[in-house]
């Protein structure tokens, strides 16, 4: 159907328009991900539809013709990368549902909304200008892990896919306004919140304020006009730039809460009524407490880079809830969540996943503020600034990433590993403690006796490894633990610069 692909052509070349350009890294653990055009070209996109379009006729053999929802977020290209993905899925037999402009929970609540079992969301999320990417499944409410795209993977690569007939084409108006809708179907807030609501200048800008203002929400937008530029900070509840101004402006307008979305919508980051960030894993755990006492004997999923109050906590204890920690990346996290049929999953990066009755499964950065919106009607007249202090106080950092390429950060990881495994294996003390615990289901957890402990794990969505550091003695702890950290990581020559530091 189409040449096979290359992983490197010259921009400046013939070929590169008439040749599949499809660089090997972008296929991640659970996305895709590549900076256009310089790792993949709109001819390696129409490959990847192809690909796709294969691997699903594999998947969903049901002797159906397989549907897929198809969605892109509002940056400069999303929308051409879209037709072209579309194009590579109607060749390859699939018929397709081109909801348009949206996030990514659009696209998940379209496949339950038009009974669709398949989708493809053309998004970056909070990545820098210049990356695009693709975020697929199967199966709702899960997305693609490491066994769907390796044989993705696969199938692009090799060019082995198969042509065939009955692909189609329908656009499908109005989803945007029908998922609004849907949030929106509930009873009013019955306690005045002024929240500040965050984009950053991202697709969440065309949500977000319209469903919490339909809920009784008092909403003052803060960078919510579309614009592919990012014209003031990347839009990431993790980067302390969209947090500080979010902060700001909160404070400007004593509101009672500020929201922060990332780009494709299915993450929410908090700011209180004092202008503190609240991580999302400690947010967690505030949201965590109310469900608790909804739903008795509540079962609970937090990720590896999440705070260790999740275990601890004795409101949590007394309320009979438990928890339990499970690898990071939104797939894992959110096909964990439903596997084990927990209440709920948080992941501190910010995807939150709540099951029935208060979710369908998947990650939904506008769910999260409803859920959050629903804690506070339920405070009792407690203010955000309330519920975080009343939480045993811990030091945490936020989330901290150093470049490392692609083709090294696994093999980089595996050394800090197996440095800490040996130390824990000769008795060697860290910060001047011995090592308590070892969790190594995604990366590296290292936990020394007082509680304090570090994380190192390579990114799942860029070339770079992750790095979170937490103590619940003292701030002095927690730096040590990082510097500790950064210590082992500046020994190898393959890893580079941090995005943001403590």
């Amino acid at each position: 159907m189409f040449p096979p692909p290359k992983d490197q052509i010259d921009i400046t070349a013939p070929e590169f328009e008439t040749t599949p350009l499809v660089k090997p890294t972008g296929f991640r653990e659970y996305d895709a991900r590549w900076l256009f055009p310089q790792e993949i070209n709109l001819m390696g996109i129409q490959a990847l539809g192809f690909g796709l379009g294969n691997v699903l006729q594999e998947l969903l053999d049901t002797g159906k013709t397989p549907a897929i929802v198809v969605g892109h977020d509002y940056r400069s290209y999303s929308q051409s990368i879209k037709l072209a993905l579309i194009n590579g899925l109607i060749s390859a037999g699939v018929e397709v549902h081109d909801i348009g402009l949206a996030l990514s929970p659009t696209a998940y609540f379209a496949q339950f909304d038009l009974d669709i079992p398949a989708v493809a969301m053309v998004t970056a999320s909070h990545n820098e200008n210049g990356w695009t990417g693709v975020k697929m499944g199967a199966a709702r409410p899960l997305t693609f892990g490491p066994d769907e795209m390796n044989k993705l993977r696969d199938m692009v690569l090799t060019n082995k896919g198969v042509a065939r007939d009955g692909g189609s084409y329908r656009f499908v108006p109005g989803m945007a306004e029908r998922y609004k809708a849907d949030l929106s179907a509930r009873a009013p807030l019955s306690r005045k919140i002024k929240a500040v609501v965050a984009c950053g200048n991202g697709t969440a800008g065309a949500f977000a304020p319209d469903v919490l203002s339909a809920i009784g929400v008092e909403v003052i937008p803060l960078h919510c006009d579309l614009d592919h530029s990012f014209p003031n900070h990347n839009p990431n509840p993790e980067d302390m730039a969209m947090l500080h101004a979010l902060r700001d402006t909160v404070l400007a307008h004593q509101a009672d809460i500020g929201f922060a979305f990332d780009g494709d919508g299915d993450r929410c980051g908090v700011v209180d009524n004092e202008g503190v960030e609240i991580f999302a894993d400690k947010m967690g755990v505030l949201v965590a407490r109310d469900l608790a006492g909804k739903h008795e004997n509540a079962v609970f999923v937090a990720d590896v880079k999440s705070t260790g109050l999740f275990a601890t906590d004795p409101d949590l204890q007394a309320a009979g809830a438990t928890a339990h920690y499970w690898k990071t990346g939104h797939s894992y996290m959110k096909r964990h969540t439903v596997e084990t049929g927990a209440l709920a999953g948080f992941e501190k990066s910010g995807h939150y996943f709540f099951n029935p009755p208060v979710g369908r499964g998947y990650d939904d950065g506008i769910v999260t503020a409803i859920a959050i919106c629903d804690m506070l009607e339920n405070a009792e007249g407690r203010s955000m600034a309330d519920l975080r202090n009343s939480l045993p106080q811990v030091f945490s950092s936020p989330t901290m990433s150093p470049y490392c390429a692609d083709t090294e950060k696994y093999e980089v990881v595996d050394r800090v590993v197996a440095h800490f495994e040996a130390m824990a294996a000769q008795g060697e003390e860290l910060i001047g403690q011995k090592i308590r615990d070892l969790v190594t289901v995604n990366g590296v957890r290292v936990t020394v006796e007082d509680g304090t402990w570090g994380l190192v794990r390579a990114s799942s969505n860029k070339p770079g490894l992750v790095v979170v550091v937490e103590s619940p003695v003292s701030d002095e702890n927690m730096h040590a633990m990082f510097a500790a950290i950064d210590g082992l990581l500046s020994s190898f020559e393959e890893v580079g610069e941090y995005d943001q530091k403590l």
